[in-house]
């Protein structure tokens, strides 16, 4: 009996998506639950298992292709079935040996389009097949001609010609193709504004430095940052002001009674927002927990479309990178959202006084459709307030 493999079923913010790599060629045995294909669709990478063990007998879709919703991708004879031997087919032609490697024909023809030497990639396949996947993501290296036994004529002229310029084109991934698309469309359809402020973070950095090994020590390892201040910051500032809070729908303003925050975490593959759900109900510990799992799961690609749906505020830090300031694009259909940057010792004038203070720059970017700059700007001064005077987070003062 045959049992088909089918596309998951995706979510209403999901349209579809595109058979990135087969794990499993025609002809291979299958254990249940095993990974048999990755799709790529506009927000993760999903991962498709075999429903039961047995014999992978037919592929439907090629990598490359467009997969919908539930759509059938394959088909495997399960362990014990009597009927007669299953002519194993494919979607494409069978795998090509090129030189000593196995490689898929997807792979192939691209390799071929694009003039590229099959012998110099390491296949990520079963068995070391070349894929499309590993084709896209190579990069050619630059070698250096080795040196010979005796010395050059010091007349030898170089390999590469003077003026000499090298392009390579590679298709758009669904996900930053869809990233492109959605950046776009918040630039054209909200009215976005940015205000500025910068914050003292000497006490904050005081408080970390003081705390960090009892709080370790209290939370199994878990590390004090600055991401879970900042917040719990933001989660206070959003209840003063409710509509900072908010999002636009139709003509109506939808008013949230809870804080769902973003953390923006950048991937190799594009940038990603995982959720906090309900921040309001986290503890500092169980915030910087999430945050890290969240982003080792992103960089694993293993985030789930449910973690990264919704939101009603984002927090984007820039600051690990070197940024010393920027305006952050909104992430619809949210009102605002905070960037945080580097932070960088700065002379400040304190009581009369020249005095040298680790000084971080804040930005907050907002849709002014819903935001006057008044709301915005106080809305800022709380969160500069709060991290200057961290006592002030725990009070809720």
């Amino acid at each position: 009996m045959a049992t088909e493999i089918k596309a998951p079923t995706y979510p209403e913010s999901v349209q579809e998506g595109t058979l990135a790599t087969w794990h499993k060629q025609p002809g291979d045995r299958v254990e249940r639950d095993e990974l048999i294909v990755d799709i790529e669709t506009d927000k993760v990478v999903l991962e498709v298992v075999a429903p039961a063990s047995g014999t992978l007998v037919e592929v439907l879709k090629a990598e490359g292709d467009i997969v919908l919703s539930n759509e059938i991708l394959a088909r495997i004879e399960e362990v014990g079935t009597t009927a007669s031997p299953v002519k194993v087919t494919t979607a494409s032609e069978p795998d090509q040996q090129v030189g000593d490697a196995l490689v898929n024909p997807a792979a192939k023809k691209l390799a071929d389009e694009r003039d590229i030497d099959l012998s110099q990639i390491s296949g990520t396949g079963k068995g070391g097949r070349i894929t499309k996947e590993d084709v896209v993501n190579f990069t050619p290296a630059v070698v250096a001609a080795s040196a010979p036994a005796v010395k050059a004529p010091a007349t030898i002229e170089p390999t590469m010609q003077e003026g000499e310029r090298v392009e390579r084109r590679v298709p758009m991934t669904r996900m930053r193709a869809r990233i492109a698309e959605r950046l776009l469309d918040v630039t054209q359809t909200t009215a976005s504004l940015s205000t500025f402020n910068e914050v003292d973070m000497s006490a904050m950095m005081s408080l970390r430095k003081q705390y960090q090994d009892e709080f370790t020590k209290m939370h199994n390892g878990t590390r004090l940052g600055f991401m879970g201040l900042f917040v719990k910051a933001a989660v206070e500032a959003l209840k003063r002001f409710p509509l900072v809070n908010s999002s636009i729908d139709g003509s109506d303003i939808v008013y949230h009674g809870y804080q769902d925050i973003g953390v923006a975490v950048s991937t190799e593959r594009g940038l990603v927002v995982p959720v906090l759900r309900s921040a309001e109900n986290m503890s500092i510990a169980t915030i910087e927990n999430t945050i890290s799992a969240y982003a080792g799961k992103a960089r694993d690609g293993k985030l789930t479309i449910d973690e990264m749906t919704g939101g009603t505020f984002t927090i984007t830090n820039g600051g690990v990178y070197g940024s010393l300031l920027s305006t952050p694009i909104l992430n619809a259909p949210q009102a605002a959202i905070l960037g945080m940057h580097k932070i960088q010792e700065r002379p400040m004038a304190v009581n009369g006084e020249v005095v040298i203070r680790p000084m971080m720059y804040l930005a907050l970017s907002y849709d002014h459709r819903l935001i006057d700059g008044k709301e915005a700007v106080q809305f800022l001064v709380v969160i500069k307030q709060l991290i200057e005077d961290p006592a002030k987070i725990l009070l809720e003062i």
